[in-house]
This record gives structure tokens, sequence and C-alpha cells, in this order.
């Protein structure tokens, strides 16, 4: 008899609005685990919810957020800070390179 595992995964689009409890889901934490992300501004919830935690929503764009944080974290072994200042520079480049691209089509 053989062994089969099943996956599921749901897509979701970076337009769409996911709670605390999906985000957990998403990347396999806890809500304790996630808060000290939060803390280090990695990742934020919207403005509109941000008066409960229990209420929290974030923008769907933050689980790929979350899942480098984690690899980051895990692979390199890097502390909270180091990770949120490794993803701040990730995003720049990621500004710099599409100037770049807009101003090579001009």
């Amino acid at each position: 008899m053989t062994k089969q595992e099943l996956f599921s995964a749901v897509i979701i689009t970076d337009d769409e609005v996911i709670s605390l409890a999906e985000l957990c889901r998403s990347c396999a934490l806890s809500a304790e685990q996630i808060l000290p992300i939060i803390e280090y501004g990695i990742i934020e919830p919207l403005p509109t919810s941000r008066n409960s935690i229990v209420h929290w929503q974030f923008s769907a764009d933050c689980v790929p957020r979350m899942q480098m944080a984690i690899r980051l974290q895990r692979d390199l072994d890097i502390n909270l800070a180091g990770t949120a200042l490794a993803l701040e520079l990730l995003d720049e480049l990621k500004t710099l390179r599409q100037r770049v691209a807009a101003l090579q089509r001009d």
C-alpha cells in the first residue's frame, strides 16, 4: 500500500484582503509568531483594521513577503532586524530595476 499525500492550495490575487487567521494558515505560523514580524514592520495590517488584533486584515501581497522573511530567517539564520533590512533593500532593488527598465524603453 502506498502512502499518498494530499495538498491543497488557495490562489490569492494581490488585490485581495486576508485575515490574520488566513495569514497564519498561509505561512504555517501562529499569531504569536507573526506579531514580532509586524512589530519590525516587515508586514503591516491594513489601516482600516488596526483597532483590534482579532479584526486585523492584510493585503494578500503580504503572503509572499512573509514567505521570503521565513526563508531568510530559516536558511540564512538572519534575525528579525536583519530580515527587515534585507527585505527593504530587496524592495529598493526591485524599484530601481523597474526604473531602469522604464528608462530603457524610452
